[in-house]
């Protein structure tokens, strides 16, 4: 099954399009001066998210990609399964509705009754039972050069995002070795890694060499959603949490963080780094562009 492939005239096979109709809204305001202005703000929209004919979950989002949203959701919930035929994935824009169909039954009353509430922006939600699914995850141990860390965050950063044009939302970049390849944006970072994980399943794609790259914070919810796609690698802008590295430590994932221009920090995996470049050779970013790429 193929949703859409396009590639991007940036190299991306998908890029942010922060021009995008219905994604933002122009809105009239005051400065601190009292002077009048306009700024473009995020639009949010619900998406209520059908396996078949149970309702799953209804999830605040930008409203772009929908459908790889609901399917990269399911499949991080494990809810859809590796072996899955996907049937149909239907999207009604005036219901604001994506049913996902399979050709296997499915039933998950239980696994509904059993959610917690996480600390991902715009409140993220996963199953009570997602830790018993890590059991079976191994991840392939991959050699990562820092050469291709510093490469990605100087593209990534530097990318036309929505962000860039109206904050108060947050990315996530599907990467080969230094190439980044998917760019996906929404108001909470789960959302932005569950359309990642929807187009890898779409397009069939290969996890164990990747990277996948966050605006976000490294935390539990994040460090599990890339341990259930397979992907080694997670990297980000932005700090860890306490569980999130332990889980990042059980699991074998690469965890790094805390990278702007020369620095960043490596809290799991570290032996898996191929030091191949001098940081100090690495320029250094502005205030400026620190300011305008930190999505936090």
């Amino acid at each position: 099954m193929q949703l859409a492939r396009a590639e991007n005239v940036t190299g991306y096979i998908i890029a942010p399009d922060p021009g995008a109709a219905r994604l933002t809204r122009a809105v009239e305001g005051r400065d601190q001066n009292g002077d009048l202005i306009q700024i473009s703000v995020v639009e949010e929209r619900p998406l209520t998210i059908f396996l078949n004919a149970q309702e799953i979950v209804t999830a605040m989002t930008i409203g772009d990609y929908p459908e790889y949203l609901a399917l990269g959701f399911l499949r991080n919930q494990g809810m859809l399964l590796v072996d899955d035929e996907i049937t149909g994935v239907d999207y009604d824009d005036d219901l604001e509705t994506v049913v996902v169909r399979t050709a296997r039954q499915t039933s998950y009353e239980e696994k509904l009754k059993k959610k917690t509430r996480t600390s991902g922006c715009a409140v993220g939600t996963v199953f009570g039972d997602m830790m018993e699914g890590l059991e079976d995850v191994s991840l392939p141990v991959v050699s990562v050069r820092t050469s291709w860390l510093y490469d990605l965050a100087s593209q990534i950063n530097r990318t036309p995002s929505l962000y860039l044009e109206a904050g108060a939302i947050h990315g996530t970049v599907l990467c080969r070795e230094d190439r980044p390849l998917v760019y996906m944006e929404d108001v909470g970072r789960h959302n932005a890694v569950d359309k990642i994980a929807g187009w890898m399943l779409s397009e069939k794609e290969t996890a164990e060499d990747k990277i996948l790259y966050t605006t976000g914070r490294l935390t539990s919810e994040m460090v599990i959603k890339t341990a259930m796609m397979g992907i080694p690698v997670l990297a980000s802008r932005s700090g860890f949490t306490a569980w999130g590295v332990e889980i990042a430590r059980e699991v074998g994932l690469t965890l790094i963080g805390r990278m702007r221009g020369q620095r960043f920090v490596c809290l799991a995996g570290e032996d898996r780094l191929v030091r191949d470049v001098d940081p100090s050779t690495i320029r250094v970013e502005d205030k400026k562009h620190r300011r305008k790429s930190a999505g936090e």
